[in-house]
């Protein structure tokens, strides 16, 4: 049977969920389609939770913006725990390259309307007891932003949009689409035939394939990371702290401490590993721990609960792609997040629906400048 939708968005993720939400209540009969068995089984289950709007580039910080105020809002407006907590975000210096670096990036972010700071070592380990002072020259805050549990707020998400009439077929895999004079007029599975005014391509690491589907070709390329977790244990620090600094194996690493007390920690690989491998390896709790520790000997005293290996669907500068396309105006991607899509999900969300509704409006534009298939990926996003 061919069922007609106005959208059908492919994907159920950090950035397809929310999506129909959005769509669901202003009014668009809405298809969400996913190969797994249930809602954010791909990588928004692996994500780790944090939420900034601390982005060198502007259309991911708008839209972060966007996403802080929604994911602080929700308990209160949807009466959803999703474990929301405002620890804010650092990027503390131990070298004066990085602090200058850091500095600048600061005013900088200041002028785009982000609440963000420089602040001394003494006021970095109030924040952080017992950080390493030695040769430590100070570090960003930024204090709106924040983290909460991806499981519950996906789990909040899917609630609302079942509530709203949202369709989902899980165990269902896109296979193909049928194109007529320029347009995506159905879209093909191996369990049906859908036809659609617009179509949503949010497959994350399936983007390229899917754009294949379609004629396209999308510079989007998964690499995997490693992440790992602790007991819970009463609360003794507040941000996320990320080490920009390099070391051999490894670029930078981040942890945090989150809703329920546990430490969450991940390492971004140096050379990239790309694929979507999902097996945990032998390498990453030696080198993510020895540098944890270097930093932050406090941590030595938590038992690890688990660890577990995600990815990162890439783009050639680290921004993603979202919009519609050339080729086909009525196929719209909302792809390469980069490993921020948990973060960027609820903002893209109101995005996604002014472009599906023809209502973009001036700002939108200039934050799909930053996010445009057609642009030349040469700007590398500073905040990784």
């Amino acid at each position: 049977m061919n069922t007609t939708y106005d959208v059908i968005i492919i994907g159920a993720g950090s950035i397809g969920v929310p999506a129909s939400v959005c769509l669901s209540e202003n009014g668009k009969k809405v298809l969400v389609i996913e190969e797994f068995s249930a809602p954010g089984q791909g990588n928004n289950k692996k994500a780790i939770g944090g939420v900034r709007a601390t982005h060198s580039d502007y259309g991911k910080l708008s839209v972060c913006q966007r996403s802080i105020e929604i994911l602080s809002t929700y308990k209160e407006k949807y009466n959803y725990d999703i474990g929301w907590r405002a620890n804010g975000y650092s990027y503390p210096a131990w070298n004066d390259k990085d602090s200058e670096t850091l500095q600048a990036m600061v005013k900088s972010l200041q002028g785009m309307g982000l609440n963000i700071m420089w602040i001394t070592p003494e006021e970095y380990n109030k924040l952080v007891p017992g950080i390493k002072m030695e040769g430590l020259r100070g570090s960003t805050f930024s204090p709106e932003d924040g983290s909460c549990s991806t499981l519950l707020t996906m789990s909040a998400f899917h609630k609302r949009a079942k509530e709203l009439g949202v369709e989902f077929h899980f165990n269902e895999k896109v296979e193909d689409f049928v194109i007529e004079n320029g347009k995506v007029i159905a879209v093909v599975t191996d369990k049906g035939k859908y036809s659609s005014t617009d179509v949503i391509n949010a497959s994350g690491n399936n983007a390229r394939e899917i754009g294949e589907k379609a004629g396209l070709d999308l510079p989007v390329f998964p690499d995997s990371h490693e992440a790992g977790i602790t007991e819970p244990v009463r609360r003794f620090f507040e941000p996320m702290v990320i080490d920009m600094r390099q070391a051999p194996g490894s670029a930078n690493y981040y942890f945090y401490q989150n809703h329920e007390g546990q430490v969450v920690f991940c390492i971004t690989p140096d050379p990239p590993i790309w694929g979507v491998h999902n097996h945990s390896t032998s390498d990453f709790l030696p080198l993510v721990t020895t540098r944890m520790l270097d930093i932050y000997p406090r941590l030595k005293y938590l038992k690890l609960r688990r660890t577990w290996r995600g990815q990162y669907p890439m783009t050639p500068d680290g921004s993603p792609i979202v919009g519609r396309t050339k080729e086909l105006p009525n196929f719209i991607n909302a792809i390469g997040m980069c490993g921020q899509g948990f973060m960027l999900g609820s903002g893209l969300a109101e995005l996604l629906t002014r472009i599906v509704l023809n209502k973009v409006t001036t700002d939108d534009e200039k934050q799909l400048k930053s996010f445009d298939l057609y642009r030349e990926f040469s700007n590398m996003e500073a905040f990784k």
